[in-house]
C-alpha cells in the first residue's frame, strides 16, 4: 500500500482496458476514476482535481496527444503517463517531449505501470511541496522584507529627527557665539574689520597648503573664535589706552585659556577649541600658554599667526603707520622658523599681492556700508563662503 493516496483518471476508448487498470489501480489504494476519450476527461477534469491521468494515445474524438496539450496548458499541476503499442515510441517521445512524465506500452505490465505511476505521483508531490515551501519561504522574506523597511523607516525617521535637531542645537550655538562676538566687537571695535580679514587670509593660505574637507570647517571656525575668551577680560584691561602692566599682560594671556574653556564642551566645537587655545603660540616654543612648538601646535594655529601678524602689520594703528606689504613680506620671512611655521610661510609668500588686497578691500567696504547704514554688522556665521568675512581677534 502506497503511502499516499492519489487521485488518478484512466482515459482509454477500450472499455476492457479503462476496467483491468481501475480495479488495478484501485486494489493498490487509488482512487480511481474513468473516461472514454479526450473530452469526457476535460470535462471531468473541470469537476474536480486529479494527481494523475493514464491516457491512450490513439482515441476518437480528442486523441491522447491533443489531450496532454491541454493538460499542460490548463491543469500544469496534474502528471500524466501515456500509453502506446511498440508501433507508435516516436509518438510517445514526442509527449514526453510535450509534457507528459512518462510512458507505458501495450500490453501493460502492471507491475511496471504501478511504478511509473507511483514516481509520477512522488515527483507531483515533491514539486507542489517545493512550490510551497518556496511559497513558504518568499512570505517569510517578505515578512522579513517589511520588517527591515519598517524598521530602516523608523530610523531613517529618527535620523532626520535627530539631524534637525542637531542642527537646531548648532543654530543656537551659533546665534549664541554671534552674540558674545558682536558683544565683543562693541567692546574691542578698533579691530573688527582686522578680525574677518584674518579669517578669510587664514582660509586662503589654508588651501594653498591643500588643506580641504572638515579640517578646512575646523580652520574657519578656529579662527573665527580665537579671541572668544576677551569677553573675560575685564574693560579697564582690554581698552586701555596706554601700555599694559605686567600684571595685566598676565591677564591679557589668559584669554586664550578662558576661550578654549567657553567652547572645548559644545561638541561641534571641540576640534576648534584647539585653535584658540593655541592661537598664541610660536613655532619655536616661546608663545603661551602651553610653550608648544612645531607640529605640536594646531595647524589651524599655525596658519592663523602668519594670516594674523601680515594683517596686523598692514594696518592703521593710532601708534603708528601701517607697513607696506613689502615691508611685511620681509618680516614674516625674518620671523620664519621662529615664530612661524616656514611651511605655511611658503604657502602665504605664493599668495598674489592682489588677492591679499581684494580681501581687504571687500571687508573694508562691508565696513564702510555698516557705519553708512548704521546697521547691525551680519551674523558672522552666516556670511557667503566665497567672501569667507567671520570675525577673527
Amino acid at each position: 500500500m502506497p503511502k499516499e493516496k492519489g487521485r488518478i483518471l484512466v482515459v482509454d476508448d477500450e472499455p476492457a482496458i479503462r476496467d483491468i487498470l481501475v480495479t488495478s489501480l484501485s486494489m493498490e489504494g487509488h482512487a480511481c476514476f474513468s473516461a472514454e476519450d479526450g473530452r469526457v476527461a476535460l470535462g471531468l477534469l473541470s469537476a474536480g482535481s486529479f494527481d494523475l491521468v493514464i491516457t491512450d494515445i490513439k482515441m476518437p474524438v480528442m486523441d491522447g496527444l491533443s489531450l496532454l496539450r491541454r493538460l499542460v496548458a490548463d491543469f500544469p499541476d496534474t502528471a500524466v503517463l501515456m500509453a502506446t503499442s511498440v508501433a507508435d515510441i516516436g509518438i510517445a517521445i514526442e509527449a514526453l517531449t510535450a509534457g507528459a512524465y512518462d510512458y507505458v506500452i501495450k500490453p501493460f505490465n502492471l507491475k511496471r505501470l504501478f511504478v511509473s505511476a507511483e514516481r509520477a505521483l512522488e515527483r507531483r508531490r515533491l514539486i507542489l511541496e517545493n512550490r510551497r515551501y518556496q511559497a513558504y519561504l518568499e512570505g517569510r522574506i517578505d515578512e522579513q522584507v517589511d520588517s527591515i523597511r519598517r524598521l530602516y523607516n523608523a530610523e531613517q525617521e529618527r535620523t532626520r529627527e535627530l539631524q534637525l535637531a542637531l542642527g537646531e542645537i548648532q543654530s543656537t550655538y551659533t546665534s549664541t557665539l554671534d552674540a558674545l562676538l558682536n558683544a565683543l566687537d562693541f567692546r574691542d571695535n578698533e579691530t573688527q574689520g582686522h578680525a574677518r580679514r584674518v579669517v578669510e587670509y587664514t582660509m586662503t593660505i589654508a588651501r594653498e597648503l591643500g588643506l580641504e574637507g572638515e579640517i578646512l570647517k575646523t580652520i574657519e571656525m578656529g579662527a573665527l573664535l580665537h579671541d572668544i575668551g576677551k569677553i573675560g577680560i575685564p574693560d579697564a584691561i582690554l581698552r586701555k589706552p596706554g601700555k599694559l602692566t605686567e600684571e595685566e599682560w598676565t591677564e591679557m594671556r589668559r584669554h586664550v585659556e578662558y576661550g578654549y574653556n567657553m567652547v572645548k564642551d559644545i561638541r561641534f566645537l571641540r576640534d576648534p577649541a584647539v585653535i584658540v587655545l593655541h592661537h598664541q603660540e610660536r613655532f619655536d616654543g616661546t608663545g603661551y600658554p602651553g610653550s608648544l612648538s612645531g607640529d605640536h601646535i594646531h595647524i589651524g594655529a599655525r596658519i592663523f599667526a602668519v594670516a594674523d601678524t601680515y594683517d596686523a602689520m598692514t594696518s592703521d594703528r593710532p601708534y603708528r603707520r601701517a607697513l607696506t606689504y613689502e615691508d611685511a613680506r620681509e618680516e614674516i620671512i625674518r620671523y620664519s622658523s621662529s615664530q612661524f611655521d616656514p611651511n605655511v610661510v611658503e604657502a602665504f609668500l605664493q599668495l598674489p599681492r592682489g588677492m591679499l588686497f581684494d580681501i581687504r578691500s571687500t571687508v573694508d567696504e562691508i565696513f564702510r556700508r555698516k557705519e553708512a547704514d548704521r546697521m547691525t554688522f551680519p551674523p558672522v556665521c552666516s556670511l557667503p563662503s566665497s567672501v569667507g568675512l567671520s570675525p577673527s581677534r
